[in-house]
């Protein structure tokens, strides 16, 4: 199915007069100007939603083109097309296609990047978000242990540091009954703490800490936990508290 996408994608943008070279791509307009995936997204994804189609037919054709250029800005073109006035786009489509590119093996950090500073930063969109990628089935993916399953939920976790923390550590919670999460619930909680827009409660969050099965050095272990004993929700709340934490366990 990915492979399909990905050939209506490449064949979309032949139609385009757009197509693959050794080292990149040129344009049939200017066949002597080598363009870079990012550049191709730029100039061409926005007109997979003009695209006289089936709304669903565009979303899965814009996914074929996000596995094809595996570039950040063809999720914006997804988002944009997601808030317009014809928006929004099919959810069952959309979450579809982010939870499989979560699943896949390989790189995925399109798609990480997309929910992070996109879906997750903004907070009339992480919640759902959220949910949709991994809240909502967080109970299934403890039961199924699949690795497919298993990736998503570390990458998820890995980038949810914006997420509001009631929001998310009914999931965080669920995810602690497996040891195999236990490094990402880490590096989620350190991330919540350190992300501009990290949220968390301190209290809560050092409960969950305590309670990860992580080799004892494990970096940042120390710092974290102090931060948290002090009561400290963000490190641009409280900028000097990660520099006296280092100071501290040193």
């Amino acid at each position: 199915m990915v492979m399909q996408a990905v050939e209506a994608a490449r064949r979309w943008l032949v139609d385009q007069g757009v197509r693959q070279v050794h080292d990149g791509w040129v344009s049939d307009e200017k066949p002597d100007v080598l363009l870079t995936a990012n550049q191709v997204a730029h100039s061409w994804a926005g007109d997979v939603f003009a695209e006289d189609l089936d709304v669903v037919d565009r979303l899965l054709l814009a996914f074929g083109l996000l596995d094809l250029l595996d570039d950040y800005w063809v999720t914006c073109e997804i988002r944009f097309a997601n808030e317009s006035a014809e928006g929004p786009l099919p959810a069952d489509v959309l979450w579809g296609g982010y939870r499989r590119r979560l699943e896949a093996e390989g790189d995925a950090e399109a798609v990480t990047y997309s929910l992070w500073v996109d879906w997750f930063e903004d907070h009339t969109s992480s919640a759902t978000a959220f949910a949709e990628v991994l809240g909502n089935d967080i109970d299934r993916v403890v039961a199924g242990r699949s690795e497919a399953l298993l990736r998503r939920a570390r990458r998820v976790l890995e980038c949810s540091g914006p997420v509001r923390w009631t929001v998310k550590e009914p999931t965080y919670r669920t995810a602690m009954r497996l040891p195999v999460l236990h490094t990402a619930l880490f590096r989620a909680l350190r991330a919540s703490f350190h992300d501009v827009y990290g949220d968390l409660e301190p209290a809560a969050a050092l409960a969950l800490l305590d309670r990860l099965e992580l080799p004892a050095n494990t970096r940042h272990l120390a710092e974290l936990r102090h931060v948290l004993v002090a009561g400290h929700k963000n490190h641009y709340l409280s900028p000097g508290a990660w520099d006296d934490a280092v100071r501290s366990c040193s």
